[in-house]
């Protein structure tokens, strides 16, 4: 990150070093990384859930923000907690910009042998870090919550998978039965024992620090959607182990559009990245075989949505179908976000 890129905030001098009172349980050191954009009042609820648990539990809690243009920046100034550290992006490079942005300084500035990831809008359930540190955790093994809506129901955009490409009857299960096919089914919420997965998001996903240092960073030009599916896929092909753990729980306050069939995209150039991520993530997962067919399908299926949009906004959609298809097949993420908002302009 270089100072181009983002500015630390007056309570952000907290370090490894500053920080040697705050201690560390269980599975060591946590450091738990929050990006936000504009969304100061779920912020808030977030950050007071978090530290709301001990130092011993939390040691640091690092909030990449992204170029918010409401309030947030003077809020966060304001904080006085010494675990509390803000690094600010310029401008707004997307979520996995953000998480990019903050996993490098939680690990750089922070000595953690745990990170924690989540959106402004989620936030751990009481206790679900005090489980996390309830018994030791393998450094080759990362950990995905269970997420739920506030109200108790599983949050679906949230619910890991395994990868249908990799294990025949996965794959002849999503044939029959699509999303339930290869998402993880709903009792394993109950279960008393971890599950394995091969892709999560990027919500109470727990990884360590030799796990980060060994894989890389988010690809930042992925900027929104589909960046936790690929880095977490990317992690398995590594050989490294993910597990669903239903002790460990998390709250996602979000809105979604998972089950309505009929969906379109607000605002618009919101096609452009779920396209041409969509098409990078469906090659990391398929692999290169199988990746054809696949897309043949996906290419003609959002071709067609084209129909869902106003008359004002289709060529538009189609115009950012396009370069979304092309850039995704060459899996190239150099296209600016300005570039896509005026591929996405409808006058």
């Amino acid at each position: 990150m270089t100072t181009a890129e983002a500015t630390a905030a007056p309570n952000s001098d907290i370090s490894a070093g500053a920080a040697g009172a705050v201690g560390a349980s269980g599975a060591g050191r946590l450091v738990a990384v929050v990006v936000t954009h504009n969304r100061l009042e779920q912020l808030k609820v977030t950050l007071a859930r978090l530290l709301d648990s001990p130092a011993s539990e939390l040691a640091a809690v690092v909030v990449a923000d992204n170029a918010s243009s409401d309030d947030t920046a003077a809020w966060l100034a304001a904080q006085q907690d010494p675990r509390l550290d803000v690094c600010r992006s310029e401008t707004n490079r997307g979520g996995a910009g953000g998480f990019e942005m903050g996993m490098r300084r939680a690990v750089e500035a922070h000595d953690p042998d745990w990170l924690v990831v989540m959106d402004d809008d989620a936030r751990p359930a009481p206790g679900a870090l005090a489980a996390f540190h309830a018994q030791p955790r393998p450094q080759d093994t990362a950990l995905a919550a269970a997420v739920y809506f506030p109200d108790g129901r599983i949050c679906e955009m949230n619910r890991p998978s395994r990868n249908p490409f990799w294990q025949p009857r996965v794959f002849l299960r999503t044939l029959l039965r699509a999303r339930d096919g290869y998402h993880i089914p709903y009792d394993a919420y109950d279960a008393e024992a971890p599950l394995p997965i091969d892709l999560t998001s990027f919500v109470g996903l727990f990884l360590s620090r030799r796990m980060v240092e060994a894989a890389g960073y988010p690809d930042p030009g992925l900027f929104l959607y589909g960046d936790d599916v690929i880095y977490t896929l990317g992690l398995r092909r590594r050989g490294e182990t993910i597990l669903f753990d239903p002790a460990l729980r998390f709250e996602h306050d979000c809105s979604t559009f998972q089950n309505d069939r009929h969906r379109v995209f607000s605002p618009l150039w919101k096609v452009y990245y779920a396209y041409r991520n969509g098409l990078m993530m469906y090659r990391a997962a398929a692999g290169p075989l199988l990746f054809w067919p696949l897309f043949l399908l996906v290419a003609v299926k959002w071709r067609l949505t084209a129909k869902r949009y106003a008359a004002a906004e289709r060529q538009a959609y189609l115009r950012l179908w396009r370069h979304a298809v092309c850039d995704g097949l060459r899996r190239d993420t150099r296209r600016s976000h300005a570039e896509v908002l005026a591929l996405a302009e409808t006058g």
